[in-house]
């Protein structure tokens, strides 16, 4: 019977990670460098998270290295990503497009919260107290384990200064 017990203790987290709950919304703070799991208006988990090199203000244009401001969809996943994991961000909606479009601009794309490159594992502690990204959202690979069972697609994210 102990070792029975002792089986089912271990086998708990898989049957547990199976049945997780989904998040309903993400909210990312730019300036506090936070992002939140939120499910039924409470926050279910929080993490550290870093911006592209020019984190302030909201992108405008292909290459300005910030990361969008306002409401999006997480739409879609990539289990291959270079960045190990990323779910995308529907960044430009139809505003960010008619902005670039006056300003003559292309608005950009490929937004993601995505996790370190595999080859770059040694420097994570390093990379998670710098922006580093072009203007994705990232996370360590642990946490982008985590945000990967959480969030599925679509889920609302919404991203303040």
């Amino acid at each position: 019977m102990q070792y029975l017990t002792f089986a089912l203790l271990m086998l708990a987290p898989l049957f547990a990670s199976a049945t997780v709950k989904p998040v309903d919304l993400v909210v990312v703070y730019k300036s506090k460098h936070l992002m939140q799991l939120v499910r039924d208006e409470r926050v279910v988990k929080s993490y550290r998270v870093v911006f592209g090199d020019n984190p302030k203000g909201h992108k405008v244009q292909q290459g300005d290295e910030r990361t969008p401001e306002g409401r999006y969809t997480l739409d879609w996943k990539n289990p291959n990503s270079r960045f190990y994991r990323s779910i995308h961000i529907s960044y430009p909606n139809a505003t960010d497009r008619a902005r670039a479009r006056r300003l003559g601009v292309n608005p950009g794309g490929a937004i993601m919260i995505h996790g370190i490159k595999p080859q770059w594992q040694h420097m994570e502690k390093q990379l998670q107290r710098m922006n580093w990204t072009d203007g994705c959202i990232a996370v360590t690979n642990r946490e982008m384990d985590e945000i990967w069972a959480l969030v599925k697609t679509p889920t609302p994210i919404h991203i303040y200064p």
